[in-house]
């Protein structure tokens, strides 16, 4: 049998959320830069994360990197992270993924207890340190971009909903940030469709009602997830609090968001609620955590910043090869709307 295309994967998942890697079968990317290469998929090669995503081989509740040659002397390599809906430019549980991938099949060399590498995304580089044991790698932390807030106590009209007051903050992706309390939601599992609902209005209000352009990247723009924030606690440990992330087209992350507690660390931070160093545990609605910190203070195109450290586990969970026969009818796959909202 003559295949037309055959991509291998590593699947894993970063406290619960479930990321693919792609280690076979796409050699190169053009483009000078993660972001380039990202841009040339998005507008030039969009077909491979139709053909991974969509039905029949993918699912709504996934996402895909694709591992590629970086150019930065810095860095060891770098990947471009695809979502059901866009590309982005960082991901928190994607970078756990890979980078879980990359040394525990030996495509990076694991150093133990601790490998240090520094890997390229769209966003920026990134510095990676992995606690490493026995051939398998236990945590990963890694210094994430630049965080930052654009607008704290904004007023959002949505439909339905009494007027809100949110806040938009950039952790790698732009996102608004909204009190879970104010709006009934505890943040737990059995809310989650009341969630999505709520939240894909939300931000659908919210990328037209409160413009928002990265000041060095006119290309990353527009708010594209909505975080249910619940109420931040004092405990023994640290600041602690838990969180729902609202992933388009429709669906929670089931982790605890490694750009979302970027942002929410950035916005603890201009509130005066977290100190440099500080400790925080941010929680998902099926209870897994991510430790996040701010390790120091910035400052992006003269805009206050804070560089935050984001880490948690990610676990191996599949071998595969997706592959496309010739006269297969679905070259790109297809959404059904009965779980991809606002498609099929």
């Amino acid at each position: 049998m003559r295949f037309k295309r055959m991509v291998t994967v590593v699947g894993a998942h970063a406290e619960g959320e479930l990321n693919e890697v792609i280690t076979g079968g796409v050699v190169d990317v053009p483009g000078r830069t993660m972001f380039d290469k990202m841009r040339h998929l998005e507008t030039e090669a969009d077909d491979l994360r139709n053909f991974l995503l969509n039905e029949p081989r993918g699912k709504v509740q996934q996402c895909v990197n694709l591992v590629l040659p970086s150019s930065h002397p810095d860095a060891a390599m770098g990947f471009v992270i695809m979502e059901s809906d866009y590309y982005v430019p960082m991901s928190g549980t994607n970078t756990i993924c890979t980078v879980t991938v990359l040394l525990e099949t030996g495509m990076i060399p694991m150093q133990e207890p601790v490998t240090k590498v520094t890997l390229e995304v769209p966003a920026g580089l990134i510095e990676v340190t992995a606690s490493c044991r026995n051939g398998k790698c236990e945590r990963v932390a890694f210094r994430n971009v630049p965080s930052f807030v654009f607008g704290l106590d904004l007023p959002l009209e949505v439909e339905g909903l009494p007027t809100l007051t949110v806040d938009v903050a950039y952790g790698g992706m732009i996102y608004v940030l909204v009190d879970a309390e104010a709006l009934g939601f505890a943040v737990t599992s059995d809310e989650g469709a009341a969630m999505v609902e709520t939240g894909e209005r939300i931000k659908a209000a919210a990328a037209v009602q409160i413009p928002a352009v990265h000041p060095e990247n006119p290309l990353i723009h527009t708010i594209n997830q909505t975080l249910f924030a619940a109420p931040l606690r004092d405990e023994a440990g640290g600041k602690r609090a838990r969180n729902a992330v609202v992933v388009s087209p429709g669906r929670l992350d089931r982790s605890p968001c490694g750009t979302g507690t970027s942002s929410r660390l950035a916005v603890m931070h201009a509130r005066g609620q977290i100190a440099v160093g500080e400790a925080f545990t941010h929680e998902s609605v099926i209870g897994t955590t991510f430790g996040g910190k701010v390790l120091e203070t910035t400052t992006l195109a003269g805009k206050p910043a804070i560089v935050p450290e984001i880490s948690g586990q990610g676990w191996i969970t599949a071998f595969h090869q997706y592959v496309l026969d010739p006269t297969d009818p679905f070259p790109t796959g297809y959404r059904v709307g009965d779980m991809w909202r606002n498609s099929g």
